[in-house]
Order: C-alpha cells, then structure tokens, then sequence
C-alpha cells in the first residue's frame, strides 16, 4: 500500500501582527487517525524541512493527545524537504491548514510539482481549511489550473473576516481559488463542508479535517 503525505507550512509570522501561526494541530492530528486507521503509512514534508510551527496546541482534544504521544509526532517534528519527495511513492497527498500556509505553499515549485505529479498518477490531491493555497497555482501538464471547473472548497473570506485577518493574509483564499475557476462551494461559517471531485478534496475549516479525511479513504478505495 502507498503512503499518504502530509505537508506542513513552514512559516511561523502571522503577517506583521507578531503573532505566531504555522500549521493547525488538529488539521494533521485528527486527518491522521483516519488514515492510520485505515491501514496507510504516513510521511511528513516542508518547503524547509525539519522543524514545522504549530498552531492551535490544543492538548485538551484527545486526538491531538493521542497524535503527540505517538512516534509519528516525532516525524512530523522533523520534516523530509519538499525537493526531496519523490511523488510517486505517494497515493495521496494531504495539504495540513494553518494560516502559515498563505505564506509559503502557493509559490513553491516543489509542493506544485508534487500534487501534479500524484494527480496525474490518478493519486487524490486533498487539502483542509488554508491548506488549499497549496492550489493557487497547481497547474497540469495540458496548462489548466488543477482547481480550474472543479468543485472546491476552502477557509471562506467570510470565515477570515470574522478572525479579522483578511488585511493580515496576502490574499483571501476563496477569491483566488475562484479567479482560477474553482466552482467554490462552503458551508455557514465554522461548519464542517467537505468538496469532492475527481480526486481533488478538499475541506473548509477545522470542523471539516475528519470528514475530508473519511472521504480520501473511500475515494483511495475505489482506486484499488
């Protein structure tokens, strides 16, 4: 059985705030008991590598308890570089939220060569909450936007403006996934909505990280 990838934010600086951010600890810890439990192996990965902030230190959820006291927490804790992945060892690749990801997924060429290349493979491409800015710039090998007439969902602008952020990110992500063609679809504010098709899944919030996860395993399923 392929691995799943989780890919981490490795920027720490809400803005000019002074503020830490990074990635959502129950974005990876919730999404990671689903597959685990499942029967996948896990990789973790960084556009730095090693050591990724964390956001939302929660230890009061189980399943971030459960998370941190297992082995996968300390590899989390020391991420593979992305220019050293090689795509094709994946089934999956899982974009983890937290608002440091406005900052260094939609640039990098490494995690956009990574999700084109798993899903052209006809391997899933998902992502929860901010890990779709992951997707901004996905483009395939025909020139397309991945995002691009595809059902999709993301942190809402409504949701950021209700954290008054949205002068904080450098873009409103569901604006931009919407000027890529994204047929943007979301939920009431904080309520779990998960988008699904043709292998891109993605989640709007945090309440969405379990039931995303549920439907990449079913989705990996059918590619048996």
């Amino acid at each position: 059985m392929k691995k799943i990838l989780f890919v981490l934010t490795s920027h720490g600086e809400l803005g000019t705030t002074g503020k830490a951010t990074g990635y959502f600890l129950s974005e990876l810890s919730h999404p990671w008991r689903v597959f685990t439990q499942a029967g996948y192996a896990v990789d973790f990965a960084s556009p730095a590598g090693g050591a990724s902030p964390v956001d939302g230190m929660n230890t009061e959820d189980p399943i971030n308890r459960e998370f941190l006291d297992s082995s996968d927490a300390t590899r989390a804790a020391a991420t593979l570089n992305l220019a050293e992945v090689d795509p094709r060892r994946y089934a999956a690749v899982f974009f983890v939220g937290g608002h440091g990801t406005m900052w260094d997924f939609p640039h990098n060429a490494h995690l956009a060569e990574i999700a084109r290349t798993i899903y052209e493979e006809g391997g899933v491409v998902s992502a929860v909450c901010h890990g779709p800015a992951a997707l901004v710039h996905v483009a395939l090998s025909n020139g397309t936007y991945l995002v691009a007439g595809k059902r999709v969902t993301s942190f809402t602008d409504a949701e950021e403006r209700a954290k008054k952020l949205e002068t904080v990110v450098p873009f409103l992500l569901e604006s931009e996934l919407r000027a890529r063609g994204a047929l943007f679809e979301h939920a009431d504010l904080w309520q779990p909505h998960v988008a699904s098709d043709s292998r891109l899944i993605t989640g709007q919030n945090p309440a969405s990280a379990t039931p995303l996860a549920e439907e990449v395993v079913r989705v990996l399923a059918l590619q048996k």
